[in-house]
């Protein structure tokens, strides 16, 4: 499967606005909107996303708007974050999405947060170079309470 990232076009918010409809995803990520379903929250945000500094990017597998990438929040303390439709989990998409979007930036340290329980995402962001630190515990909209997340850090070479 070729995996790759490009710019966010207009066309791909319909698409991911559907893959945060979906209820096992947005429990997996834990730290959600309040509310996936609120589609003007949801434009207000990707429209200040792509006004901004951040770098967003679509995930395309073989040509196919198949989830989004990003580097977002001040210097020093910029994190990542990725979603990937779930019929394409397991499948190396969000491995070779990150790893794109690393090479695309630069920058170190980079952050980023998942929950604990989150085995997948946490084996992904370590394949790509992550290292965990910090445990902490903070709301998950998501799930409607408060649970244990983990910070890593990807550091220069």
């Amino acid at each position: 499967m070729r995996v790759a990232l490009r710019e966010v076009h207009d066309s791909d918010l319909p698409v991911f606005f559907r893959h945060f409809q979906d209820p096992e995803a947005l429990r997996m990520a834990a730290f959600t909107p309040e509310d996936p379903a609120d589609h003007a929250a949801f434009e207000a945000r990707w429209k200040r996303i792509r006004s901004s500094a951040d770098v967003a990017r679509t995930i395309l597998a073989d040509g196919d708007v198949v989830g989004n990438a990003a580097v977002y929040g001040e210097p020093g303390e910029r994190e990542v974050t990725y979603w990937v439709d779930r019929a394409y989990w397991g499948r190396g998409v969000a491995t070779a999405a990150l790893r794109a979007l690393l090479a695309e930036v630069p920058e170190r340290p980079l952050y980023a947060r998942a929950a604990a329980d989150n085995a997948g995402s946490l084996r992904l962001l370590e394949k790509c170079g992550f290292r965990p630190g910090v445990r902490a515990r903070a709301f998950a909209q998501a799930r409607g309470e408060e649970i244990e997340e983990i910070v890593l850090t990807l550091s220069r070479s």
